[in-house]
């Protein structure tokens, strides 16, 4: 069962070359968000992994904005837990502790609110894709100021020629398909 998920979920992805740039091929997502039973399958697929490496020990699941945000809610809902959201700066009311990273031309903020998450809480982090690690690493960073535990960070693609999952450190990563 898993297996045809699984390649459900890969048929889904389609590839651009020279977008948005010469030289790069990008994974869309997009049709996977448009067939419900491909959605359903990614979902249930991440939650099962899920539910294996940490059984009940998740507290929260953490989004990014903003793919992230597409996945993240489906799949805390898919384990009975709350969606906690890791915005770009400025995009959260009240008090937000933010952290940087480096984009290929210059730098970009993540914010989280102060009162997310109480310490120790264990939250696994989701987005749509992991290419080079600087937005997964900087929310990590981000629970890390709250004194949250990230147990592991998932994502539904992988790019890992660009070798994201090393800029996580000690982090556990996990992703449905790798490119």
């Amino acid at each position: 069962m898993a297996d045809s998920e699984l390649q459900l979920v890969a048929r889904r992805v389609r590839s651009f070359p020279d977008f948005p740039v010469p030289g790069v091929l990008f994974r869309d997502i997009s049709p996977v968000l448009k067939d419900p039973d491909s959605f359903r399958a990614s979902i249930s697929l991440l939650a099962n992994h899920l539910k294996k490496a940490h059984g009940g020990r998740i507290d929260y699941i953490a989004g990014l904005d903003s793919r992230g945000f597409l996945f993240g809610p489906s799949l805390a809902q898919e384990l009975g837990l709350g969606c906690i959201l890791i915005r770009k700066r400025g995009k959260l009311p009240g008090p937000t502790v933010c952290a940087s990273y480096a984009l290929e031309y210059g730098k970009a903020e993540l914010e989280i609110q102060r009162d997310a998450l109480e310490p120790g809480q264990k939250v696994v982090v989701v987005d749509d894709l992991l290419a080079t690690g600087g937005t997964m690493r900087a929310a990590c960073e981000l629970l890390g100021q709250l004194q949250a535990q990230v147990l592991e960070c998932v994502s539904l693609v992988e790019l890992t020629s660009l070798k994201g999952r090393e800029k996580l450190g000690a982090v556990p990563f996990f992703s449905l398909l790798q490119y």
